[in-house]
């Protein structure tokens, strides 16, 4: 058996302290040296726009007599918004492009409250609510394409609005498959 002397020994117990130091002081170095870098990133994110929609097109919404027809309305009025948020991020205007996107979600809104309170007492509101989550159906791939080349400072508001887009479909759905889709037989 090999011996090992008292002195050496310390030495090994010290070295060890010292490199376990070392490696948590670049742990706690590299800890830190991220945090700086995440705040800035949260802080440079844009402001999300708001839900607004024009005087114009309320006036055109509420002119629509029947319901198929303001919701066709209101589809029209999305896509136009949708095909200006395209053009204006193709041209790198990046602020008007976010508004556009902010007034594509008023409308969105706009519609989802029209069909909640003025529908569910008609007789034929299932086929407004199915109609109009076929006419989201087509926003989402739009969406993603606009947000595949945007600068990360607009990312987050689009991956909320692409968010807001699929529960707004699960909302303009969930009437279909209620309690109240069957009525109640005679007992």
């Amino acid at each position: 058996m090999r011996r090992v002397r008292s002195g050496s020994h310390r030495n090994l117990k010290t070295s060890a302290r010292l490199f376990s130091a070392a490696a948590g002081l670049l742990f706690a170095l590299a800890f830190a040296a991220g945090l700086p870098a995440q705040a800035t990133h949260q802080d440079d994110q844009a402001p999300p726009p708001l839900r607004r929609i024009s005087k114009d097109e309320k006036s055109r919404l509420e002119s629509s007599k029947e319901p198929k027809q303001r919701i066709a309305a209101a589809l029209a009025l999305m896509d136009g918004r949708i095909k200006r948020a395209e053009e204006l991020k193709n041209a790198e205007n990046f602020d008007l492009m976010f508004l556009e996107l902010g007034g594509f979600h008023g409308l969105m809104d706009n519609t989802l409250d029209f069909l909640n309170a003025d529908l569910r007492q008609r007789g034929k509101a299932l086929n407004h609510f199915k109609r109009y989550e076929m006419g989201l159906r087509t926003f989402t791939p739009r969406l993603e394409l606009i947000r595949r080349d945007l600068p990360l400072r607009y990312d987050p508001y689009v991956v909320r609005l692409l968010k807001y887009l699929r529960d707004a479909r699960t909302k303009s759905i969930e009437p279909l498959f209620g309690d109240t889709v069957i009525p109640d037989g005679p007992a």
